[in-house]
């Protein structure tokens, strides 16, 4: 019998920390990646109640985790109990992955890495383009700063004028010190200056919940805005659940090509697979997992 995929005395665990947790294709991703790579580690969902990340962290330790993954609430929250963080989640004041270096916790965040790795992959040159982003939340900030690396030339950033627009255009000037990439910080209630932005970008990107859930039949900007869209363009979604949301299909028939989230969310996965075992996991065979599993 082949043991070498068994659960043993020196399996290896890993996990993802969330409010709610056990909806994450997480737990799909990761366990068929260990599996295949012969990896005796696996990778559980905890639902871990709010304020008790220190807990968790805390369990890290004394079970000595290889790393886990976390969500919200907790991806700020987490910083203080972390020994290390990378310039990038110091930047986003958050942290998505984190890797247990011997003892000690290493916090990075690679979900913005994540978009911008599935557009290389799809043959999506970013540099010295223009690009509009709807939102300006966890998802939208570190797209943001992914953009900065990848040497995008301009950013029109959207966000409600709220009580944390002030401290959200403070953090954006942070992310773009000492980059080549400008960012406007634009109320969402400007439509003229939508309209113009959106005209003038290459790639258009909603990180807002408009899409999905309770939201499912609205769209991130209005079709007086939208209706600038071209074929020369490039729109995309964060959201991966519907698949194809309402903004996507009225972008489709405006010609644009289009991208849902489910690229952003694994090659995520495939960062936080590197940073925690130095390998890369099996792209393809994730990306088929996941659609059967989206299909059920």
């Amino acid at each position: 019998m082949d043991t070498k995929n068994e659960i043993s005395g020196t399996t290896r665990l890993f996990g993802f920390f969330a409010h709610p947790a056990h909806h994450s294709f997480s737990p799909l991703m990761y366990n068929l990646s260990f599996k295949d790579k012969g990896i005796d580690a696996r990778y559980l969902a905890f639902d871990v109640a709010p304020g008790q990340i220190k807990q968790g962290i805390d369990a890290m330790r004394t079970l000595d985790f290889g790393g886990g993954n976390l969500s919200m609430p907790f991806k700020q929250e987490v910083i203080p109990y972390l020994d290390e963080v990378t310039k990038r989640a110091q930047l986003l004041e958050s942290v998505n992955v984190i890797k247990n270096d011997h003892g000690k916790l290493i916090g990075d965040s690679v979900d913005g890495e994540g978009f911008f790795e599935n557009l290389l992959a799809n043959n999506i040159d970013t540099k010295d383009i223009t690009m509009t982003i709807f939102g300006a939340g966890g998802a939208g900030l570190s797209i943001i700063q992914a953009a900065t690396e990848h040497q995008v030339k301009q950013l029109f950033v959207f966000k409600r004028r709220n009580k944390t627009f002030e401290r959200v255009k403070s953090q954006l000037k942070k992310i773009q010190n000492g980059t080549v990439t400008k960012i406007d910080l634009i109320d969402y209630d400007d439509e003229d200056q939508m309209i113009r932005s959106v005209s003038d970008s290459k790639i258009i990107v909603n990180t807002t919940n408009l899409g999905m859930g309770d939201y499912q039949a609205f769209m991130p900007a209005p079709p007086g805005v939208l209706e600038h869209l071209n074929s020369h363009q490039i729109v995309c979604d964060a959201i991966y659940s519907p698949q194809e949301t309402k903004l996507l299909a009225f972008a489709k028939q405006q010609g644009c090509r289009t991208l849902n989230g489910l690229g952003m969310l694994i090659y995520q996965g495939v960062l936080s697979f590197e940073f925690w075992t130095g390998q890369q996991p099996p792209i393809e065979k994730i990306k088929t997992a996941i659609k059967q599993q989206l299909a059920k």
